[in-house]
């Protein structure tokens, strides 16, 4: 797949490398530095450029930047009509330790109502970074650990699973982008696991059903 990363800090680039070295085509955007950027892509042979430039021709987005820079980055996104976009955003306030937007509404839902043409599909918003490399390095081990996958297209639902199971992962069926007014609160809580309580911050998690 054409893959345009939106937004190249530790969420986007470690996916959009991982997602290289699966053999997809990679497209890095939206930093602070083109060098950074540059960097990215020669590092994993994928190429960077304008978030236009990601866009364009792109088969899926993954939108990865913090709250405060989801107007500039889908203004310069434009449209978004028939995309896939992969929203691995929470949305927090500037030092990350409260919700701007919840229990009425989702980040997930906001991010629609600003782009109604798009296919969003929220995932990866609920594990730390920190534990892709390890579970990549992993994968094909069962079972797999589990990641929130929730949206209202069901056929780009099932292109974020075949995404999400290239890292490793299993999508976890979380229902529709309205269920993100739960499911983005559960981000506060995989933050106290992996960053306050001692153990490192490579978090996974899994949910299984016990069947009689």
């Amino acid at each position: 797949m054409k893959i345009g990363i939106l937004g190249s800090g530790l969420m986007g680039a470690k996916l959009g490398v991982l997602w290289a070295a699966c053999g997809h085509d990679v497209c890095f955007s939206y930093s602070r530095s083109t060098a950074k950027l540059a960097r990215l892509a020669g590092d994993c042979g994928g190429t960077s450029g304008t978030v236009a430039e990601a866009v364009s021709g792109a088969d899926v987005l993954l939108l990865a930047v913090h709250w405060s820079r989801i107007d500039d980055a889908l203004q310069q996104a434009g449209d978004l009509a028939g995309k896939v976009v992969l929203n691995c955003c929470v949305p927090l306030n500037d030092s990350n330790t409260e919700l701007v937007v919840g229990t009425t509404s989702s980040g997930a839902e906001e991010l629609a109502k600003a782009r109604p043409k798009a296919r969003w599909v929220s995932c990866f918003n609920t594990i730390p970074s920190e534990s892709f490399r390890p579970v990549f390095d992993r994968k094909g081990q069962t079972p797999a650990p589990q990641v929130f996958t929730y949206g209202d297209d069901a056929e780009a639902k099932e292109i974020a699973g075949t995404l999400i199971r290239d890292i490793g992962f299993e999508p976890l069926e979380t229902g529709g982008l309205r269920n993100g007014r739960f499911v983005e609160p559960f981000a506060m809580a995989t933050v106290e696991l992996a960053y306050v309580q001692p153990g490192g911050p490579a978090l996974t998690y899994r949910f299984e059903k016990l069947r009689g």
